[in-house]
């Protein structure tokens, strides 16, 4: 560990020194803190985010891919000014509940003059994702009853809205006094994408008076390092009895022309600005160390128990995303408003007018599980709210050039210290296909137009492992998160694994030093499944991860099978199979190596070649393995599917082979043990033992075990596992010792994983225990979620030891609880399949179990979507 550490710490710095960030780096702390203070995150997916936390402040920035800066900018607020007729009752106050420190000091000309009076004790807030309310109820009037209602785009199914950088907030103001109030809300924005960028000089602001009663301001804002420019919306919406101004720039210290003080004053007088600041036209821009902001008021007069709605609205443009390595691409967004930088009126405009019918979608999405009196409350709170990653976990949505475009051009390049070839796999003939072309990744020609289609329809998609692990579509722990998005939007899942059916064709020969071993090998080899699709140049540069060599892994493979099976079964998608399933083949034949002995089993080679990469696996394992056996069955249904009979049998004959092997090396009588090997934790029991059995229940295939086997290992994880941690307060620990001691071998055995928790609680539903399953998941919403927990809601971390000290923040993984409504409620073209045993429709010829396994692709029928009907195994087109 000590010589990992050194040659991390090498690397980091090395990283540093061409102002990149490594991808993992464990020296720098403080990227992201937790807070019990987050909530809901605003905006569509990948279009850059903020979140929010529950008390009104803007946080999470992540506007520029990678980069996420925690910390809120103050200046960013709404606040309420009141008065009533006959004057004696008047209020000021930023919206804001709770101490704050550092502000409130009397005679500051910036922010800390606005009244930070807010006590908060009749406040409450309430998040349910995509949406959030905020309830101040007699704060800081005792006659007027103030609500926030937040509103995102995130639309299932919806490709177009749910990528939309905007924001809504409706505010309802509903007046118990006997007299009649006016009251104007204020919404101030300071011209920044956070940290110190607010002070890099440069940025301009100019009012707008748009369509439909929609007026503000908009906020262009010059990026530093070379980064995209990014222009900010906000705005209200003006109606008969809502009166909307604006002040488009002032200041946070004395010398502004409008300081922030001035401003707040100007409120407390008049309750709005001067209309004619609409005329004003681009403000000067800033200078370097000063601070530009803008303030959009809305007023209106609530009569004696009258009650009124204002909305405001924010968007964010920045309409290409730029890799650090070069790479840029336009946002999906644009696809719909251009790429100009006036866009972000558009979007504020577009969000106000429409959030109705926004709300209208996300109720019909979210009503039947919520009125499910089946389902606990816990269960419908986390669900929802688990989605925050797919806004806030750094996604890139983009609407994609041409996959050619993509692949990367031969060229000499540095890597770790030394100029190597990239020696991209060249085009072949298949002489096996009857002399059809493919290109460097693999794909026949003909199919690569329908590609394009695909990626038209529904662009291409990336999001962090987390953001303190800065890959993209990390693939071992996108296997658990991708429920997520095969459940609400099907189309990027699918081109997820289209992406990955790509890279698993194509080879890239630069050489690459792993950490853990200080050995080099090269970035990727084909047949081999990518960790992750890069860094700072996704699609180009893959594989950002190199502690161990991932081509060695053994769960990469099996998983990539698993995923594109369960996403053919569920969506009938024959395109997307036969797109794909060359690259099924080839990740299949690519594990051979693995199978020392010929029993058909992979073996693990003595060091973490697995998603638990700091946990070391010897021979066979029981999760590895258990992927194997999943993966064979899958991968011959498929071929059946697909008319490829040879491959079909050539994945029964290893089943066969494989499956006692397993259950004869693994099995004793009561759970698989971990590893077949003579370590002290050999005997261990691995929560996560039966992964290769969760995805094959949620795709519709026979169990890979009798369930006797099945029902006890659910049961000895639930009654070790879960419950002897914390009375199963804390979700289930990775590994346990039989004596009922957690599993220290190292740092991993003895944390609990949230998404790996939800899996298995996943598992014991597919298996008929409802019951287990519920109390299993709920210790994550205990220890994370809940009041009495560690306040870990809106940055889930990948895992907590038992003291709940937590690791990685804000982490893909736990998107799996997704699964747990998969097995709940699993799609109709699963739920119909036919449930014979596959391997009983294969016939095994003597041929196949010799030769099939040196194709290396679909076989010529299976080339066009279109030749899949009742007549395919007789095509011949």
């Amino acid at each position: 560990m000590v010589r990992l550490g050194v040659r991390l710490w090498s690397y980091v710095r090395q990283e540093a020194s061409h102002g990149r960030k490594a991808p993992i780096d464990p020296f720098t702390r403080g990227i992201c803190k937790p807070s019990a203070s987050q909530g809901v995150p605003l905006g569509g997916m990948g279009s850059g985010s903020i979140s929010r936390g529950f008390r009104g402040e803007f946080r999470q920035w992540q506007i520029i891919p990678g980069v996420c800066d925690g910390s809120p900018v103050m200046a960013n607020q709404f606040s309420i000014f009141i008065s009533r007729d006959g004057g004696s009752k008047n209020y000021a106050s930023v919206l804001a509940p709770g101490q704050h420190e550092g502000l409130g000091k009397a005679g500051d000309q910036g922010i800390s003059s606005w009244g930070w009076n807010l006590g908060g004790q009749h406040s409450t807030y309430h998040a349910l994702f995509p949406r959030a309310w905020t309830v101040y109820d007699g704060e800081p009037d005792p006659e007027l009853k103030i609500s926030c209602r937040q509103i995102s785009p995130f639309i299932p199914h919806n490709y177009r809205d749910s990528s939309l950088p905007t924001a809504v907030f409706v505010y309802t103001l509903v007046n118990t006094g006997k007299e009649r109030a006016k009251v104007s809300l204020l919404f101030t924005w300071a011209n920044s994408i956070g940290g110190t960028s607010h002070l890099s000089g440069d940025h301009v602001n100019e009012p707008f008076i748009g369509e439909d009663g929609v007026s503000g301001v908009l906020l262009h804002h010059k990026t530093a390092k070379g980064s995209p420019p990014v222009t900010f919306g906000i705005a209200a919406c003006e109606t008969q009895n809502v009166s909307v101004s604006v002040l488009p720039s002032f200041g946070l210290s004395e010398g502004s022309t409008v300081t922030a003080k001035e401003m707040w004053d100007k409120m407390v007088q008049d309750g709005q600005f001067d209309h004619e600041n609409f005329n004003s036209g681009p403000c000067m821009s800033s200078s370097p160390g000063e601070t530009l902001c803008a303030a959009v008021s809305a007023t209106a007069w609530v009569e004696p128990h009258g009650k009124c709605t204002v909305a405001f609205g924010l968007s964010w443009s920045s309409p290409k995303v730029k890799f650090l390595k070069g790479s840029s691409y336009p946002r999906r967004y644009t696809k719909f408003y251009g790429t100009s930088e006036r866009a972000a009126q558009d979007l504020v405009h577009d969000a106000l007018t429409n959030y109705k019918r926004w709300e209208e979608e996300i109720e019909n999405w979210q009503n039947p599980i919520l009125k499910d009196e089946n389902l606990p409350e816990w269960y419908k709170f986390t669900l929802f709210n688990e989605l925050y990653f797919l806004v806030a976990g750094g996604t890139v949505w983009i609407d994609s050039p041409s996959p050619e475009t993509n692949i990367k051009k031969n060229q000499s390049q540095l890597i770790n210290g030394e100029y190597l070839d990239n020696k991209a796999t060249e085009p072949k003939v298949n002489g096996k296909q009857g002399g059809v072309v493919e290109d460097a990744t693999g794909c026949h020609r003909s199919a690569i137009l329908d590609l394009q289609k695909h990626y038209e329809d529904a662009g291409r998609f990336l999001y962090l492992e987390g953001v303190e692990y800065i890959m993209w579509n990390t693939y071992d722990v996108h296997f658990y998160a991708s429920f997520a998005l095969l459940e609400l939007f099907p189309k990027i899942e699918l081109n997820i694994q289209r992406d990955f059916a790509k890279a698993v064709l194509s080879e890239d020969g630069r050489k690459v030093k792993f950490l853990a071993e200080g050995n080099w090998g090269i970035r990727k080899v084909r047949g081999a499944v990518p960790h992750d699709l890069g860094t700072h140049d996704p699609w180009n540069e893959m594989n950002a991860y190199n502690i161990h060599d991932t081509s060695k892994w053994k769960d990469l493979n099996p998983k990539f099978v698993l995923q594109v099976y369960r996403d053919f079964a569920a969506t009938g998608d024959m395109s997307f199979g036969v797109d794909v399933w060359p690259a099924v083949r080839a990740a299949m034949v690519y594990m051979e190596q693995f199978d020392r002995d010929n029993d058909g089993l992979i073996e693990n080679d003595g060091f973490p070649d697995q998603t638990y990469d700091a946990w070391t696996v010897h021979g066979v394992s029981a999760y590895c393995g258990c992927l194997w056996l999943a993966a064979l069955q899958a991968a011959a249904a498929m071929a059946i599917q697909l008319g490829d009979k040879n491959f079909a049998e050539w994945c029964k004959t290893k089943y066969l082979k494989a499956k006692p092997a397993f259950e004869e090396k693994l099995w004793n009588g009561s759970y698989f043990n971990y590893d077949s090997g003579s370590s002290s934790n050999s005997k261990s029991i691995q929560a996560d033992q039966l992964a290769g059995q969760w995805y094959t229940a949620s795709s519709g295939l026979p169990s890979l075990f009798d369930d006797v086997k099945i029902q006890s290992a659910l049961q000895k994880i639930y009654d070790f596992n879960v419950m002897k941690v914390k009375g199963g307060r804390m979700g289930a620990v990775n590994g346990m010792h039989p004596d009922g001691r957690v599993d220290e071998s190292c740092m991993q055995s003895r944390e609990i994983w949230t998404g790996v928790t939800y899996g298995v609680a996943a598992t014991m539903i597919l298996a008929g225990k409802e019951k287990e399953a519920f109390t299993t998941a709920e210790g994550i919403f205990i220890a994370g979620w809940s009041e009495e927990g560690y306040g870990y809601g809106f940055q889930t971390p990948e895992g907590w030891t038992m003291d709940g000290h937590f690791r990685s923040l804000i982490y893909m993984r736990p998107l799996s609880i997704w699964s747990m409504q998969w097995a709940l409620s699993m799609p109709k073209a699963i739920l119909e399949a036919p449930k014979a045993n596959i391997m009983d429709r294969i016939h095994i010829s003597s041929i196949s179990s010799r030769s099939s396994h040196s194709e290396t692709g679909v076989r010529k029928i299976a080339t066009k979507a279109k030749c899949f009907n009742n007549s395919v195994f007789n095509c011949a087109c």
